[in-house]
C-alpha cells in the first residue's frame, strides 16, 4: 500500500514536522515510524495517521522524511538502502540533519536519489518556523511544490544554495535558543525592577513578537526601526548604551559563527 508520507523519527523536531503536515495532508497519507514505538504510536493517535515498521516506510512511502540524528545516518541506510534500491517507483528522501550533505546521503544511499535537504527550526511546531531548503537535481519542479504545499503550515520556507545552508541554519536553527536567552534576561530585567514574574514573561515575549512582526512587515532596516524607539535624551538610548557596553551586538554575532565552526566540525 503506497503512502504519501513517511517520518523516519519522530523526535521534537519530526514529530513537529509531522504535525505540520498532518495539517494540510489526509491524516492517511501520513505514516511514522521510530525506534520508541510508543512515542510513534502516542502522535500517530494524535493526528489520526498510521505506525509503521522501518522497512515499510522505505519501501511504500514517496516523501520520506529522515528525523534520525547526525551520528544514526549510516546505520539508518544500512538498513534502508538495499529497500529503497530495489524501489522502481518514485521516492523523494527529505533529510533534516545538520551537517551532512546532499553528497554525503547519495553515497550513504548507494545511489542518485531525490534528496531535499532541509535545516527547520523548532517554531515549526506553532506554524512559524523558518525552513530552509535545497534539492538535488533529481527532485521535480512538481516533487518541490508538493513539498512545500505540505510544509506550508509549518511556518516560512526559503531555497537556498547548499554552500550557504550551515551558514544559514546557525542564524535561524540555534536562533532560537539565542532569542530564548534574551528573552529570558530581558524579563529578568524587568523583574529586578519589580515586576511579577509572569507580567515579565508575557511582555518580553509580545515585545520580541511584535517588533519581529513590524521589521517582517516594513521591509525596514532593523537600524531604522530602532533608530524610530529612541528619542533624544530618553530612556530607550540609555538602554541601547548599556547593551551596547556589554558588547551585545558583537556577543550575538559570535553566537551565530560559533555555532557555523561548530557545524563545520561536525560535517560530512
Amino acid at each position: 500500500m503506497k503512502i504519501k508520507f513517511g517520518f523516519i523519527g519522530c523526535g521534537n523536531m519530526g514529530g513537529a514536522l509531522a504535525q505540520a503536515v498532518a495539517k494540510t495532508a489526509n491524516p492517511y497519507d501520513i505514516a511514522l515510524c521510530d525506534a520508541n514505538i510508543e512515542k510513534s504510536a502516542a502522535l500517530a493517535e494524535s493526528l489520526g495517521c498510521g505506525v509503521a515498521l522501518l522497512e515499510q516506510v522505505a519501501a511504500d512511502c514517496e516523501y520520506i522524511f529522515l528525523g534520525v540524528k547526525p551520528q544514526g545516518f549510516e546505520g539508518l541506510f544500512e538498513e534502508i538502502s538495499p529497500i529503497l534500491q530495489k524501489r522502481k517507483d518514485r521516492f523523494v528522501l527529505i533529510s533534516m540533519a545538520a551537517g551532512i550533505s546532499i553528497s554525503a546521503i547519495e553515497k550513504m544511499c548507494k545511489m542518485k536519489a531525490p534528496i531535499i535537504r532541509i535545516m527547520p527550526n523548532t517554531p515549526v511546531s506553532v506554524g512559524e518556523g523558518m525552513i530552509l531548503y535545497t534539492a538535488n537535481d533529481a527532485v521535480t519542479e512538481k516533487e518541490i511544490d508538493t513539498f512545500l504545499h505540505a510544509l506550508a503550515k509549518a511556518g516560512k520556507l526559503d531555497e537556498i544554495t547548499e554552500d550557504k545552508i550551515d551558514a544559514a541554519s546557525a542564524l535561524s536553527g540555534c536562533g532560537p535558543a539565542f532569542v530564548y536567552l534574551f528573552v529570558e534576561a530581558l524579563a529578568d530585567g524587568a523583574v529586578e525592577c519589580g515586576l511579577a514574574r509572569d507580567k515579565a514573561n508575557l511582555y518580553a515575549a509580545q515585545t520580541l513578537l511584535g517588533a519581529a512582526e513590524l521589521l517582517l512587515q516594513s521591509g525596514k532596516h532593523p537600524g531604522e526601526l530602532k533608530d524610530a524607539v529612541c528619542s533624544p535624551g530618553g530612556t530607550t538610548i540609555a538602554g541601547v548604551h548599556a547593551l551596547e557596553e556589554g558588547s551585545f551586538r558583537s556577543t550575538a554575532m559570535s553566537a551565530v559563527t560559533a555555532a557555523y565552526e561548530k557545524t563545520l566540525k561536525l560535517k560530512k
